[in-house]
């Protein structure tokens, strides 16, 4: 009876790693950013509730989230990083969030080389 218990408990262990690992997603978006202030301030934005990891590559423009569906959206954290003042593949900062970004990370007048 006790072998019944364990084996029980263990399956049921198992059954709720399983439904906690389906429910983490990895994505990945085209963020725009010229520098490290730039990479802090991506990540930090898209660093909501919900959301396990955030990074932002300086050379790709890519941000990779990683998130649990079950508490935020790729909208949502899009959204943040859009407030935080860039642009990305769907939300564009507004004209007021991109002008409150220093001077050097003014990526939508840098020319493109």
């Amino acid at each position: 009876m006790k072998r019944f218990i364990a084996f029980l408990i263990l399956i049921f262990i198992s059954a709720q790693l399983f439904a906690q690992a389906k429910d983490i997603v990895t994505e990945h978006y085209k963020v725009n950013g010229v520098c490290e202030q730039c990479k802090k301030r991506i990540e930090d934005a898209a660093y909501i509730k919900g959301v396990k990891r955030a990074e932002w590559d300086v050379k790709t423009h890519e941000l990779t989230v990683v998130y649990r569906p079950s508490k935020t959206s790729a909208d949502e954290i899009l959204k943040s990083v859009a407030k935080a003042g860039h642009d990305n593949e769907k939300v564009q900062a507004t004209d007021e969030d991109y002008e409150h970004l220093p001077s050097c990370c003014y990526y939508r007048t840098i020319s493109k080389q």
